[in-house]
C-alpha cells in the first residue's frame, strides 16, 4: 500500500486500544500507516497514541489531535492530504456528524456499529452519503466485526452450499453478565446512554449481523416484547422475539445482559434447521465453533447422520479493516462486507423489538420509513 496513504483513529476507547490497534499490528504492511489519533479528550489521544506505538512497533507515536484548540482539533486532522481514511470508534450518537465531516474533507470512512442510533437517523445518513459522497468515490463501510468473522462466514457458506437442506427455522440465545464495575459498563456514553436500547443496542446487533451472514432470506418480521431486569441497565436489558426470515423461516431470539451470573448456560449460541440437517455455531475460548450435522442416505434408503467441526479463530476486527483496505486499493472479495443498509437492518430488529409489545413490526416497511 502507498506510504501516502494514511490512515487515522477517530476515537481513543477501549475498543480502539484492544481490538482496532491489535488488528492493524496484525495486518502489517497491508494496512496503511497509521498518522494520527484523535479524541475529545487530550488526555486520551496520548494514551492511545502510546498505544499505539507500543502495539504496532513505532519508532514514534502517531500524532495526537483533541478539542480546544484549532490546531490539533479534528478539522486540523481531517485537513491532512497524507491520510486518506479514518477510523471512526466514538459514540453512537456522535458519529454521524464525524462521518459526515471525514466525507466532506474527502476521507473514506469505516465506522463502529451500530450505523445509527435508530433507524430514521440510519437512513439519513445513508441517503447523505448517496447522494454527496459516494458519487465522488467515496468508500464507507461499517465495522461490524461478527459479519466479517470467519466461523460465521464458514457456517453460512455450509448452508447456502445446501448441507443442512432447505433451512425451515433457528434460534439463538445470548445470555451476557454485566456489572457496574465492568469496564464496558465504566464507559461514561454507556452508564447513561442517550440511544435506544443501552446494551441491547449497542452488543447485540452483533448476534442480529452473525445471523444476517448466516441465514439465506433477510429478516423481514417479529414480534416481542422488551425488559429492564437491572436497574443500571436502563433503558432495556432484555428482549425476547419471534422471527420471521423471507417468506418462510421462523425462529426465536432471546438477547439479555442480564444474567445473574457470570457463567453462561449451555443453551447459549445459534441452532439452524433445515430438512437435512442442523448448524450450531457458538464461541468458545476466542474461537468461533461451528457444527454441522447433516443426514446422509445410504443406497438401500437407510437414514445416518455425519458430523463436521469448523473452528475458526475470532479475527473479525482484523477481516474488516483488511476488506476495507482492501477496497481502497479498488479490490471486491465479493463478501459484501460493511453495507450501511444491511447493518442498519440490524439497528431495524432493535428498534422493532423494542417497541412491538407483542405486536407483530414489518421490518421491511420499517427500513422504508
Amino acid at each position: 500500500m502507498s506510504s501516502a496513504q494514511g490512515v487515522a483513529i477517530l476515537g481513543a476507547g477501549i475498543f480502539a486500544k484492544e481490538a482496532h490497534l491489535p488488528a492493524l499490528a496484525a495486518l502489517g504492511s497491508s494496512a496503511p500507516p497509521l498518522r494520527a489519533v484523535y479524541s475529545r479528550s487530550e488526555k486520551s489521544a496520548q494514551d492511545l497514541a502510546q498505544s499505539a506505538a507500543t502495539i504496532l512497533n513505532l519508532s514514534a507515536p502517531p500524532q495526537v489531535y483533541h478539542d480546544g484548540d484549532k490546531s490539533t482539533d479534528l478539522d486540523a486532522l481531517l485537513a491532512r492530504s497524507d491520510i486518506s481514511s479514518v477510523i471512526v470508534a466514538l459514540p453512537i450518537t456522535s458519529q454521524p456528524a464525524v462521518i459526515l465531516k471525514a466525507f466532506a474533507a474527502g476521507k473514506h470512512v469505516i465506522s463502529e456499529k451500530p450505523v445509527a442510533a435508530d433507524v430514521q437517523s440510519g437512513l439519513k445518513l445513508i441517503a447523505d452519503y448517496e447522494a454527496d459522497f459516494k458519487p465522488k468515490g467515496l468508500i464507507w463501510r461499517i465495522a461490524e466485526n461478527f459479519e466479517a468473522e470467519p466461523g460465521f462466514q464458514a457456517a453460512g457458506e455450509a448452508i447456502r452450499a445446501g448441507k443442512i437442506g432447505q433451512v425451515q427455522s433457528f434460534r439463538v440465545v445470548v445470555v451476557n453478565y454485566i456489572d457496574t464495575e465492568s469496564k464496558w459498563y465504566k464507559t461514561p456514553w454507556r452508564t447513561v446512554p442517550d440511544y435506544q436500547g443501552g446494551f441491547l443496542l449497542d452488543g447485540g446487533v452483533h448476534t442480529i449481523a452473525a445471523l444476517r451472514v448466516m441465514l439465506p432470506h433477510p429478516l423481514t418480521a417479529l414480534s416481542g416484547f422488551a425488559s429492564l431486569n437491572k436497574s443500571y441497565l436502563a433503558p432495556h436489558d432484555t428482549v425476547h422475539t419471534i422471527v420471521q426470515a423471507g417468506p418462510e423461516i421462523k425462529g426465536t431470539a432471546e438477547l439479555t445482559w442480564a444474567s445473574p451470573t457470570k457463567s453462561r448456560p449451555a443453551s447459549d449460541g445459534f441452532v439452524i434447521s433445515g430438512t437435512k440437517g442442523w448448524v450450531a455455531v457458538n464461541q468458545v475460548s476466542g474461537n468461533i465453533r461451528v457444527a454441522i450435522h447433516s443426514v446422509v442416505r445410504a443406497e438401500d434408503g437407510s437414514e445416518d447422520e455425519k458430523e463436521e467441526i469448523i473452528e475458526e479463530k475470532s479475527i473479525g476486527v482484523q477481516a474488516e479493516l483488511d476488506s476495507f483496505f482492501a477496497a481502497l486499493q479498488g479490490k471486491n472479495d465479493g463478501k459484501g462486507l460493511g453495507d450501511p443498509l444491511a447493518a442498519l437492518g440490524d439497528v431495524a430488529f432493535f428498534q422493532a423489538a423494542l417497541n412491538s409489545q407483542g405486536s407483530l413490526v414489518d421490518l421491511t416497511q420499517l427500513l422504508k420509513a
